[in-house]
């Protein structure tokens, strides 16, 4: 069969695949709520759920130094990718051996398409259409921040926040939250002085890719004292696969958190 991916790339792919490599942690989550943990033979050691595959399946290196030789071992016949997530020479070098859907998301749209092909490639449509209806019912039920700023910060040392056209940016807008960083870059650095000048009502300090924990609250308060700093889990804002289903609860219960009535 042969499938466009998210790049507008034609990828031949055997119906259904058997032995599928995934290189993005969001959609090893997913491609396992499909059903399809059989047929996943290789994983990076950041795909952290469910956390027992960690232990029962090959590990094929990082999201960006996969190691192509203990994925020629395993032989797949289908490698998923993601093109912000993982390297393009890694890319070339893959798919100069094997077959590579390569997925590209900006946004919830993007996340449901993805899910809704890979639905498709695998033979788990009925599974896909469901989780779908379960992330759309979600996200209807979201409380609104009603115009409040938000101000996400992914990296420290430099500073660096979600800006526009992230995938991170689209669901803090489904959230009601204006994006403090809204500028050229989509992920820009920003020093102190500009995070003081932002002013954003909140700070969110992300879990990931950078760990942020509870002792940089005070670091960052000290930097614009105004704004209310608060730790939150990145894999709700920052995971397009299965995640997205869970995702609503974690938003309005951080919502009730700030908004306590």
């Amino acid at each position: 069969m042969i499938y466009k991916d998210q790049m507008m790339r034609e990828v031949r792919i055997s119906h259904p695949p058997s032995r599928i490599v995934c290189l993005v942690p969001s959609i090893t989550e997913l491609l396992v709520d499909l059903g399809l943990e059989k047929q996943l033979a290789g994983i990076t050691r950041f795909c952290v759920h469910p956390a027992h595959l960690l232990t029962q399946k090959v590990i094929i290196g990082g999201t960006k130094n996969v190691k192509a030789d203990i994925v020629r071992s395993l032989q797949p016949d289908l490698i998923v990718a993601n093109k912000e997530e993982n390297l393009k020479s890694d890319i070339e070098a893959l798919e100069s051996e094997f077959t590579v859907w390569m997925s590209d998301i900006s946004d919830l749209n993007d996340a449901i398409e993805m899910i809704t092909e890979l639905g498709k490639i695998t033979n788990t449509d009925t599974a896909a259409t469901s989780l779908i209806g379960e992330i759309k019912k979600g996200f209807n039920t979201l409380n609104h921040f009603k115009g409040k700023s938000a101000l996400y910060l992914i990296w420290r040392k430099p500073y660096m926040a979600a800006g526009k056209g992230t995938f991170i940016h689209d669901l803090m807008m489904r959230c009601g939250l204006q994006n403090a960083a809204v500028h050229i870059e989509r992920y820009p650095e920003l020093s102190s002085n500009t995070i003081e000048e932002l002013n954003p009502d909140y700070i969110f300090l992300s879990s990931e890719p950078y760990p942020f924990k509870e002792k940089h609250i005070q670091e960052i308060k000290e930097i614009n004292p105004h704004s209310i700093v608060v730790p939150v889990d990145g894999e709700y804002f920052s995971w397009y696969g299965s995640r997205l289903a869970k995702a609503p609860a974690y938003f309005n219960s951080l919502y009730h958190t700030l908004n306590p009535s």
